[in-house]
């Protein structure tokens, strides 16, 4: 099964067979445009697989899709959010109030979220302007990045471990623990079909964001969490991949040794431009002059920051493997190759 991307618009609730639907919710003002959340049947009420942005017209397009395929929202009996993100458990509670539905994640992202609850946005705004600063970021992306973000999602009532089966009775719905995009990121290999819900970890075109956060911090690393996660998945055999976002495809493994190679290569780009550099440079003057699809000239303050956290996740991975050092100066971290 395949159905390439289209604009939101022309996304319909699809009956994917053997139990279970697509069901497109829109992303307002995202390019992404949409999620696609998937709905499990069982004798006691649909489980899905993500919810969708919190958005009065996501709710009813997830509520009219899964009409659509012969569901009724308030006879769901439970959500898996693949991750944190707000395009995937952003709806989750309001599914959660309209049908006592449990929720479930991967106790480390469920930690994010409990953490935002506890902290609120005013002390996490403060967080992200010092880490810019200290990234060498100026004060208009200082700025931009301490605007307001969305609320934090539901904290969720149950978590999964790695190899967790999911409660969906009749089915064998087994958890996938792929941290790197978040950590506590997770994929639903459905074994009974040899199917694979990716989330945002394997996606046909585009590759998921790996990001630090904050960008100088030493007790992780996201792109070598991620890049294990990947032969993880690889290892599962040629699985149908039904992801997040774009469209379903076929060969899972092919796909994750595809990302994995892409991430070697920007590691490289990275090593060189240090080393021609010839001199320490902060997050953010790596970041401006790695490659990204649009020049750096022209990226909004926002993306900025995304780009920063992914140069520093690259730049951790490097380090983990010992091809480059931290030269710190003043408060703001620099980095150059290991000599």
């Amino acid at each position: 099964m395949k159905s390439l991307r289209r604009p939101y618009s022309e996304q319909r609730p699809t009956d994917l067979g053997g139990g279970v639907w697509s069901v497109p919710v829109p992303i307002p003002g995202n390019p992404l445009g949409y999620t696609l959340i998937y709905a499990l049947e069982s004798p006691s009420g649909p489980v899905l697989v993500d919810a969708g942005w919190n958005h009065p017209d996501a709710w009813l397009a997830l509520r009219d899709g899964l009409a659509a395929a012969g569901m009724d929202i308030r006879e769901v009996r439970g959500v898996v959010v693949t991750h944190f993100h707000p395009d995937h458990a952003g709806l989750a509670g309001q599914v959660r109030q309209e049908s006592g539905a449990w929720i479930a994640m991967h106790e480390a992202d469920a930690a994010l979220i409990r953490s935002m609850h506890e902290t609120g946005e005013s002390v996490r705004r403060v967080e992200r302007a010092g880490m810019l600063r200290r990234a060498g970021a100026g004060a208009a992306e200082v700025e931009a990045a301490t605007a307001y973000r969305p609320e934090p999602p539901a904290t969720p009532d149950r978590t999964l471990g790695d190899g967790d089966l999911v409660d969906l009775p009749g089915r064998r719905l087994r958890t996938v623990w792929t941290p790197g995009h978040t950590p506590g990121h997770i994929c639903l290999h459905l074994e009974d079909a040899d199917r694979l819900f990716t989330g945002d970890h394997v996606l046909p075109r585009i590759t998921p964001h790996i990001g630090i956060y904050p960008y100088d911090r030493t007790d992780m690393d996201p792109l070598g969490d991620f890049l294990a996660s990947l032969e993880k998945v690889a290892g599962l055999g040629t699985l149908e991949a039904l992801p997040a976002h774009e469209w379903i495809f076929q060969d899972t493994a092919g796909r994750a040794r595809e990302i994995g190679t892409h991430h070697e290569e920007k590691l490289t780009a990275l090593t060189t431009l240090l080393a021609e550099a010839g001199e320490p440079l902060t997050i953010w003057e790596i970041a401006s002059r790695m490659t990204w699809k649009r020049p750096w000239d022209d990226l909004p303050s926002m993306l900025r920051g995304l780009a920063a956290a992914e140069a520093a996740a690259h730049l951790r991975a490097l380090e983990v493997r010992g091809q480059v050092r931290r030269a710190p100066k003043g408060d703001m971290v620099r980095f150059a190759v290991h000599s």
